[in-house]
């Protein structure tokens, strides 16, 4: 299959916006040289916001968690919002590892893949969104291109409601602090997924890869969220499953999660975010929680075999517990941010075991992110710590990965982010026969992301 280009769409996408701004004719008269010229007005870089509670693709994205309950923007009737974000990776890495031969058709599948220097695949995200009446929006996004799927992918469509379409008092009072999510969308269990790179959207992410346990998945059903002088309340129920099905129903029930914690700005140079969230399904078909990124990682084919393609073997780097059936997750995340230093934290434990388990298995995962911000925000240093434990299935021992990354980045403009790190990754405890085995992998890569 041909992979779809993200910049053709992009083009077009320009092209499309260009013309909506021609209003016809231009009437512009020859100006007046006796007259001296009025000082042309600064350009802005930031695109205008007309769709209310949406978070920004740029810069001023970054940080940002819940949608606020603020109405920061006047209500003028329909409005539609069409947004980009695409991202270019160079890729220097480097791997190996210990384990033994191991033949499968007569083929080594223990024999790691000849990897170099050089680009990887660009990819690239659609958002539309639109406001269909005060306090009331829909939001879709499409991956144009991405690792683990060539052609275009709709990610997620919900409607989000903030405002009572209904003018009754009490219903009003409550929704001054009640929102109301329902469709198919990224269910909000951590806070991490707020800060990763989601296929072409890497704006947030001070760093390149995502976490070794990445909790992201988009379900089907209906979260509600309390907020009120920085107290946040959530509960959720969905399908348990990143797309609707209705075959199998004794195989399924649904999944329940939930969050509460607190959001702050203590003061002009301190804000404190501290949360808690919880997963739960008792039975699912194939639930995906920890591999539900239908994009794949940003490393490409690190302890990979021969025979790994970009798109059997998208989430390179990243590991898949296997609880497709049974799941119990809780992570804590605090956040601190004192003027231009920023601490964030991923304290993670998860349960569960696939269909032919019978027991529990666990794994926990820490993490944490140092930033550091200088000159307006427009340049920063980062570093992540992160160590994921447990055990796989059929393993008797447990089994670790352990990752580092050293990195930064500049904002060219608001909208152009260029970024670098070096980062190292060990496994320890995995068998002989696992190619991760003694497995490593380290060196560099360097980004190139737009959000807009």
């Amino acid at each position: 299959m041909t992979r779809k280009s993200p910049f053709l769409a992009t083009t077009a996408l320009f092209v499309a916006t260009a013309l909506s701004a021609q209003s016809g004719p231009s009437t512009a008269t020859q100006p007046d040289s006796s007259k001296a010229a009025p000082a042309a007005p600064a350009a802005n870089l930031y695109r205008s916001l007309d769709i209310q509670r949406l978070r920004p693709m740029d810069q001023r994205g970054i940080n940002q968690f819940e949608a606020a309950k603020d109405d920061t923007i006047p209500y003028r009737g329909f409005a539609l919002r069409f947004g980009g974000a695409f991202l270019q990776s160079f890729q220097g890495l480097t791997h190996q590892n210990t384990a033994a031969p191991r033949l499968v058709n007569g083929v080594d599948a223990n024999k790691l893949a000849i990897i170099g220097n050089g680009f990887n695949n660009s990819v690239a995200n659609l958002a539309i969104d639109a406001q269909l009446a005060d306090g009331i929006r829909v939001s879709m996004t499409s991956y144009l291109s991405a690792r683990h799927h060539n052609e275009t992918w709709v990610k997620d469509g919900f409607l989000m409601i903030d405002k009572s379409p209904i003018d009754l008092k009490f219903m009003n009072d409550l929704m001054k602090y009640l929102s109301v999510k329902f469709g198919q969308f990224e269910v909000n269990y951590g806070d991490m997924h707020f800060r990763r790179t989601d296929n072409g959207q890497a704006m947030y992410n001070p760093l390149i890869g995502n976490l070794i346990l990445d909790a992201m998945t988009t379900e089907v059903g209906g979260e509600f969220q309390f907020k009120k002088n920085g107290v946040i309340v959530m509960a959720g129920v969905t399908n348990a499953e990143s797309k609707g099905l209705v075959t199998a129903p004794s195989r399924r029930t649904a999944a329940y999660l939930g969050k509460a914690g607190f959001d702050k700005q203590m003061n002009d140079d301190l804000r404190l975010r501290l949360t808690g969230s919880l997963y739960t399904t008792s039975s699912a078909n194939n639930n995906v929680l920890f591999s539900g990124d239908r994009a794949g990682s940003r490393y490409y084919y690190v302890l990979e075999n021969t025979a790994a393609t970009d798109v059997a073997q998208a989430w390179s780097g990243q590991l898949n517990p296997g609880f497709g059936h049974n799941v119990k997750a809780m992570v804590l995340n605090p956040f601190v941010k004192f003027r231009g230093f920023e601490f964030f934290g991923n304290f993670e434990t998860a349960d569960g075991h696939g269909w032919t388990e019978k027991n529990d298995r666990t794994w926990k995962q820490n993490a944490f992110d140092l930033v550091q911000r200088a000159m307006d925000d427009r340049v920063y240093a980062a570093f992540r710590w992160n160590k994921a434990d447990g055990r796989m299935a059929t393993y008797t021992t447990d089994q670790g990965i352990e990752r580092m990354q050293l990195g930064g980045g500049w904002f060219i403009t608001p909208t152009i982010l260029l970024k670098m790190e070096l980062v190292e990754q060990k496994y320890t405890g995995f068998p002989t026969t696992d190619i991760r085995n003694g497995g490593k992998f380290r060196g560099f890569m360097i980004e190139g992301a737009v959000g807009f």
